[in-house]
């Protein structure tokens, strides 16, 4: 069975601040799908739990009044892959997050609790990265907003300070609207399987279809933390679509990646594997917006 000290129910986001605050030791607990594990696996034991899975006021997508597209935390994968806004906005986002276990994770498994793990395999990361997702850290101080792409410290470590939670997830309309986007997950199985690595592109082309105006790329498993591939977008700005276009992109994201060997892969097939899903991801998305690689 689970061995954990004490579990906490939160009521609402003010009671699970408090509780957050009175027992600055507990973990959250959100879907449960890798908490639960861990406690199974006596990584955690004996440990207290805030549960905030009861707070409906943490679920939903919504667009805000500047077209920010917002996204709850405690939004299960299942219902971001369904819902309509993301069908519109940021498709991409819910065609990665299911990819992620099977349906009965993808049930209860939720999209803040992905990203607060803080993990570099976590297949919304990358794609949450790549759209410039900005994140609404609440605590009894007030709310604090952070870029995404500063909330990973480390392997497994996020700046959630002691007393906060996570309570929004935006992604600015700037960062969505005429993007297209594509992610690839590598992994040992077609189906339940933790990835080898991860790329997100997305791109906008310009009017008339024949250059990049701007094009974002991010990776998971190819650094400690998942991470944005800058200097391949900075030289793809402007360029023209051909094969010249997809070697500056393959080539330029090894410059912001440091994959490292373990049992899934060594460290030269992950930096394959950059390469590669680099230029199929970024064909793809240009198909997407319209646009046609030119030999």
């Amino acid at each position: 069975m689970y061995d954990f000290k004490t579990l906490y129910e939160a009521s609402s986001v003010e009671d699970a601040l408090r509780l957050r605050k009175d027992h600055p030791k507990a973990l959250v607990l959100a879907g449960g799908s890798d908490i639960l594990i861990k406690l199974r696996g006596e990584e955690i034991s004996g440990c207290e739990l805030i549960s905030i899975y009861a707070l409906d006021e943490l679920r939903g997508v919504c667009l805000e009044e500047d077209g920010s597209l917002l996204i709850r935390p405690l939004t299960s994968f299942s219902d971001i892959t369904m819902h309509p806004l993301i069908k519109q906005c940021v498709p991409v986002l819910g065609e990665a997050v299911d990819q992620i276990g099977g349906p009965q994770i993808r049930n209860i498994g939720t999209i803040g609790g992905n990203i607060c793990n803080g993990v570099t395999s976590a297949d919304s990361a990358s794609t949450l990265k790549a759209y410039d997702a900005v994140l609404e850290l609440a605590s009894f101080e007030g709310i604090r907003i952070l870029p995404y792409a500063e909330f990973n410290l480390g392997p497994g470590k996020v700046d959630l300070r002691p007393g906060e939670l996570l309570t929004g997830i935006r992604i600015p309309r700037e960062s969505w609207e005429h993007t297209y986007g594509e992610y690839i997950k590598y992994a040992m199985r077609r189906a339940m399987d933790i990835a080898t690595l991860g790329c997100s592109v997305n791109v906008r082309l310009t009017a008339d279809k024949q250059r990049i105006d701007r094009l974002r790329i991010a990776f998971g498993v190819a650094a400690p933390t998942p991470v944005r591939g800058r200097t391949a977008e900075a030289a793809a700005i402007g360029h023209a679509l051909d094969a010249a276009l997809l070697d500056i992109v393959g080539e330029g994201s090894l410059a912001d990646v440091m994959p490292r060997t373990s049992w899934r892969a060594s460290k030269e097939f992950r930096l394959h594997l950059v390469q590669e899903l680099a230029r199929r991801a970024t064909i793809a998305a240009i198909g997407k917006a319209g646009g046609t690689i030119n030999d």
